[in-house]
């Protein structure tokens, strides 16, 4: 009796852990998920093109998780020659990167299409203040009224120059007293076709080229009301013959052609190019190029009727169908704030657009005269953005491109594309 007693006491007890061993595997594995649920933890994917930018932006990251424990950063580079086509499937697809760089001419497509959050929506649960940044770079990220985007940097055009070929030719470096006579002067002096060097390279290019100086021609774009093209004004004209004229009267330049085989950057990068019309984004990439770093500088654009140049700016923009906007939000906070601001510009990968973030970066690279570029900027206007309703993609290059070759001249080629654009702007007002 005591023996069968036993045996089930025993059979009871054994039955009994077991079974508290069960319960208590998934009390465990219940309490864990609870556990990750309650502590929020994320990973948001964040997309960028610039692989010279990506320590930077990573520094970034490790500042925002450090205070945002629950919340994990992973970045999709892609380089720059695939970055829309894949966005744009990534969009189509609903996958877009939780947050994500964008550029101006391509806010209007994703906005438009609700791919985009609206921060509007958010405000007022973070220190995101539109007023810290300067407010043409704002406007390029605001659609109807409401805004999509993050001013990350700006980006301002100098004249990027050679010293040890100045040196060479016992010509004195670009300074304020140039204008666009003086630069094609030292450009012809500049160059030097037995040792493959060219003076100034006119590059096919809005940006880095003929923007800047049909704007210092005292030319535009569109009008104000965005109906009219005005490529076709004398002073427009007269900026586009400033750049093909680099090319085709004082060959100076290589033909476009040439340009398309090796781009004017690497030329440049090689010691051999004297002089090179670019942005502030190559302040690292030059800082930290074996050649570049000891044998160039910048200084201001030369002038015409006027000195000045096109200001454009990245933004960091969120996806509208994230799965976690709160978190998304806190990202986008971080990345528009100063501390992030002063990462950036210490580094010295592109001029912050918070106001008062640039200091460090005019001392990030203390051999280049980092202020022009900042002067060129407080002198700049915004990139030219045409109609959204208009079809315009790829109107400009196939129009203008002819004046780049030779097939027309500089006038009837702009006359030429503001036919083409004055009647898409019709067919789309």
């Amino acid at each position: 009796m005591n023996k069968i007693y036993a045996s089930i006491l025993i059979f009871t007890v054994m039955l009994t852990l077991l079974l508290s061993g069960c319960g208590a595997g998934n009390s465990a594995s219940n309490s864990s998920n609870e556990s990750e649920s309650a502590s929020g933890n994320v990973t948001l994917t964040y997309g960028l093109w610039d692989q010279v930018q990506q320590p930077a932006m990573e520094k970034i990251i490790a500042k925002f998780e450090e205070q945002h424990p629950d919340i994990h950063v992973e970045i999709k580079l892609t380089p720059w020659n695939e970055y829309w086509t894949k966005l744009e499937t990534a969009a189509t697809g609903g996958n877009l990167p939780d947050v994500f760089w964008i550029n101006g001419a391509s806010l209007p497509k994703y906005a438009s299409n609700n791919q985009l959050l609206n921060l509007d929506d958010y405000a007022k649960d973070t220190s995101l203040d539109f007023g810290n940044y300067p407010q043409g770079l704002v406007d390029i990220y605001t659609y109807n009224g409401k805004h999509y985007g993050v001013p990350k940097d700006m980006d301002a055009i100098g004249l990027w120059y050679n010293k040890s070929l100045f040196d060479q030719a016992g010509i004195p470096y670009p300074d304020e007293t140039w204008d666009w006579n003086k630069a094609a002067l030292a450009a012809q002096k500049l160059t030097d076709p037995a040792n493959g060097i060219w003076g100034l390279p006119a590059q096919f290019q809005g940006q880095t080229g003929y923007y800047n100086t049909i704007l210092e021609a005292g030319g535009g774009f569109y009008t104000d009301d965005g109906k009219k093209s005005l490529y076709d004004s004398p002073e427009s004209i007269r900026g586009l013959q400033l750049q093909t004229d680099l090319i085709h009267k004082y060959k100076v330049s290589p033909t476009l052609a040439q340009m398309t085989d090796t781009s004017p950057k690497d030329l440049f990068k090689s010691g051999k190019v004297a002089m090179l019309i670019d942005g502030s984004w190559n302040v690292k990439d030059f800082a930290t190029n074996e050649y570049t770093k000891n044998h160039v500088d910048v200084a201001l654009l030369p002038k015409d009727k006027l000195r000045t140049s096109v200001i454009h700016g990245l933004a960091n923009v969120g996806a509208a169908n994230t799965k976690h906007p709160k978190e998304v939000i806190e990202f986008l906070d971080f990345l528009g704030s100063k501390e992030a601001a002063d990462i950036q510009g210490e580094d010295g990968t592109a001029l912050p657009a918070f106001h008062g973030g640039q200091e460090l970066w005019l001392k990030s690279v203390p051999q280049f005269h980092l202020q022009n570029l900042l002067d060129m900027a407080n002198a700049a206007k915004a990139l030219p953005r045409g109609p959204q309703n208009a079809k315009l993609d790829g109107l400009e290059e196939e129009y203008l491109k002819s004046a780049y070759t030779g097939e027309s001249t500089p006038e009837e080629a702009a006359k030429a594309y503001a036919k083409a654009v004055n009647e898409a702007i019709a067919t789309n007002p």
